[in-house]
C-alpha cells in the first residue's frame, strides 16, 4: 500500500509546536505545584519551630518560678556542688596508710624511729631516731638514696626519694642518734596508682624478717615528738 502525506509542511510544524507547547505547560504546572508544596512545607516547619520555642520559653519561665519559690535553694545547690567534687577530692588526697608499709621496707632492723614528720604539701619527710652505730645510719641513708618505685601497668622505675641528707647525728656509749631529711616523689602516695618499692640489698630490713622488731621506739626522755 502506498501512503501519501497530504498535509503541508506548515501544518506539520504547527502540530509539532503544539505538542511541544503542551509538554512545556505540563512541566511548568508540575514545577509550580512542587514549589508551592515546598513553600507550604517550609512555612509549616517555621511555624512549628516558633511554637516549640515559645513552649520551651514558657516551660523555662514556669520551672524557674517554681525553683525560686523553693526554700533554701542556694544551700541545696551548694551541697550538690560539693558532693560532685568529692570524687576529685578523694583522688587528690595522699594515701597516708602507705607510709608505714614503706618504712618497714626501707628502715634497717638495727634502726629505730623516735619521731617522724611528713609534709604532704612540700613532699618532704624527716625521721629522727636511734640505732646501734653510725654505720647503720649510713646504711639507712644509702638505702633511701637507692630505693626506686614502679607503678603497675607502667614500664620503668624512678627514684622514690631525693635530697636524702643526714642533717644531725650523735653517739653515746650504748647507741647513736640521727636525724635524716629527704624529699619523696609524690607519686608514691598517689591514691589512684598501684605503687611498689624496690629496695637495694644493702641491709636487712623489717619487711624481710618473719618476726620484725618494733620500728618505733621512745626517745631517751620517754616523750614522743610531735
Amino acid at each position: 500500500m502506498i501512503q501519501f502525506n497530504l498535509l503541508p509542511d506548515v501544518k506539520l510544524q504547527y502540530l509539532k509546536a503544539e505538542r511541544l507547547r503542551r509538554v512545556v505547560i505540563s512541566l511548568s504546572v508540575l514545577v509550580t505545584v512542587a514549589s508551592l508544596a515546598l513553600l507550604l512545607l517550609l512555612l509549616s516547619i517555621t511555624g512549628l519551630q516558633k511554637k516549640h520555642l515559645a513552649d520551651l520559653t514558657s516551660d523555662i519561665k514556669k520551672d524557674s518560678s517554681t525553683l525560686e519559690k523553693q526554700p533554701d535553694l542556694n544551700k541545696i545547690l551548694t551541697v550538690q556542688n560539693q558532693l560532685s567534687s568529692l570524687t576529685g577530692l578523694h583522688n587528690s588526697k595522699p594515701a597516708v596508710s602507705r607510709l608505714f608499709g614503706y618504712l618497714s621496707q626501707v628502715v634497717p632492723t638495727q634502726v629505730n624511729a623516735n619521731n617522724l614528720t611528713i609534709d604532704f604539701a612540700q613532699h618532704t619527710l624527716t625521721i629522727t631516731g636511734t640505732t646501734d652505730s653510725l654505720s647503720s645510719v649510713n646504711k639507712f641513708v644509702d638505702t633511701l638514696k637507692f630505693t626506686t618505685y614502679s607503678v603497675k601497668g607502667v614500664d620503668g622505675s624512678k627514684p622514690a626519694f631525693s635530697n636524702v641528707v643526714l642533717t644531725s647525728f650523735g653517739t653515746t656509749k650504748t647507741q647513736a642518734t640521727y636525724t635524716v631529711t629527704l624529699g619523696y616523689d609524690q607519686a608514691i602516695f598517689d591514691i589512684t596508682q598501684d605503687v611498689s618499692l624496690s629496695v637495694p640489698n644493702i641491709v636487712t630490713t623489717r619487711s624481710e624478717l618473719d618476726k620484725p622488731n618494733d620500728l618505733f621506739a621512745l626517745p631517751a626522755n620517754g616523750k614522743v615528738g610531735q
